[in-house]
């Protein structure tokens, strides 16, 4: 595990959901404070939609500065924003409709678009835009929310798909074994730009792949996915429920980390 790596346990349920929520308002606050504003990459699937929830909910709604919080995705499925598998139609649902959030602060990947590479090159325009950087550099964001597959992937980034190797663009096109095909996803260059990247994982099903990021036993652990995941300039930390991490104590984890 590298060492800038932070792990944060909590017990199942609600108190996983609070803590995750006191991490990402610690994050926004620094980054409002840094520089006025914080750029939020959400991410998709049922642990982060966990949080989402509380955030909308008292009196998580009233902790934060949402006219200074602006909303972005780490991938996306290319399906329509009505579809039932869309990131962006989750994070509406359960998100921004319950805070009001205004559309101007809300950047969605057009996973409809004709062509997904088109989609991916508008996207990274924004993104530019958004931080004012010009190739060759990659944006750098303020907090980007990760979840973990069973197979070690993360964002849209899968295990030996091309997506993995792109280290010029900022968002490129990725392809999933399973379940909607082609994906719109930040790179791995952009997540290791930025300033706080929070993994929000949940579940005993997620335990040994949880244990094979985080304690690598071979060449081909370490280079999932998730893996790869190590912020250059920024934090990297792991929000844990006890059933997610009950294989990492077997293999010296708590010992490593005071916070298990």
């Amino acid at each position: 595990m590298p060492i800038a790596s932070e792990i944060h346990l909590a017990r199942d349920g609600a108190e996983w959901a609070h803590q995750a929520a006191t991490l990402l308002l610690t994050a926004s606050e620094t980054a409002i404070r840094s520089h006025g504003r914080c750029l939020l990459v959400l991410a998709g699937g049922s642990t982060p939609r966990a949080l989402y929830t509380t955030l909308a909910s008292l009196p998580w709604k009233e902790r934060f500065d949402w006219s200074r919080i602006f909303f972005l995705f780490g991938d996306e499925r290319c399906v329509p924003p009505d579809h039932p598998e869309s990131n962006f139609g989750m994070a509406r649902t359960v998100l921004f409709q319950p805070l009001g959030v205004q559309g101007d602060h809300i950047f969605r990947m057009k996973g409809e678009a004709p062509d997904p590479h088109v989609a991916a090159q508008d996207y990274e325009a924004v993104l530019r835009r958004l931080t004012n950087c010009t190739p060759p550099d990659l944006p750098r964001l303020d907090v980007i929310l990760l979840g973990l597959g069973d197979d070690g992937h993360t964002a849209s980034l899968f295990p030996g798909t091309a997506a993995l190797g792109n280290t010029v663009s900022a968002v490129t096109v990725g392809h999933a074994p399973v379940g909607v095909r082609t994906r719109l996803t930040l790179t791995l260059g952009v997540l290791n730009q930025a300033s706080v990247v929070l993994f929000l994982v949940t579940g005993a099903q997620k335990a040994p792949i949880v244990r094979t990021v985080l304690c690598p036993t071979n060449e081909a652990d370490r280079t999932l996915p998730a893996a790869l995941v190590a912020p250059e300039r920024g934090r990297l930390m792991w929000m844990l429920d006890h059933s997610a991490a009950s294989q990492l104590s077997a293999h010296g984890q708590a010992a490593q980390n005071p916070r298990l």
